[in-house]
């Protein structure tokens, strides 16, 4: 590669990582690498809604800390989705659960995905598109279990009005 399109490949990085930069201190966020010391399980609200008939963003964040024990859930207003801490090990351990999950917009994030966290003060939505803690992380160890983040996708999928056949 010649010495031109080397400077404009650089250049292009360096855009594009002061655009990301400025676009996670705009919301005051940041972005962690999945699959190491945890992963994401992205509930899309219109489940939690399904499942609760609860629409009001405090109550549905009560409703998560009590249901998954306490274990710590991020809230994503911007796109009306939630992401529950769980092991990192979780998307090879429940793959098959995953395929099912993924036509209601569930999925598994793990290894190669990366996940808005924000500080650790942020404990309540204060406006919106503003992500927050809806479940805060006591510690980097205390994450939701597996089998009640299945269980609370499973009662949801129940509730979910049908998708009308093409």
């Amino acid at each position: 590669m010649s010495e031109r399109p080397r400077a404009r490949l650089a250049i292009l990085r360096r855009s594009r990582t002061l655009l990301v930069d400025e676009a996670l201190r705009e919301h005051q966020v940041t972005l962690l690498p999945l699959g190491t010391r945890f992963s994401a399980v992205r509930i899309p609200g219109r489940l939690l809604v399904a499942l609760t008939g609860i629409n009001e963003a405090p109550k549905l964040d009560r409703f998560l800390r009590e249901t998954l024990d306490g274990g710590p859930v991020i809230c994503d207003p911007r796109f009306r989705r939630y992401h529950a801490l769980v092991p990192a090990s979780m998307p090879r351990t429940w793959h098959q659960a995953l395929d099912d999950w993924r036509a209601m917009d569930v999925d598994c994030l793990g290894r190669g995905s990366y996940l808005d966290v924000p500080r650790v003060d942020a404990v309540q939505w204060t406006r919106p598109r503003a992500t927050y803690w809806s479940a805060p992380m006591d510690s980097p160890t205390a994450l939701c279990s597996p089998v009640e983040v299945a269980r609370l996708i499973a009662a949801g999928r129940h509730c979910m009005p049908a998708e009308p056949e093409v």
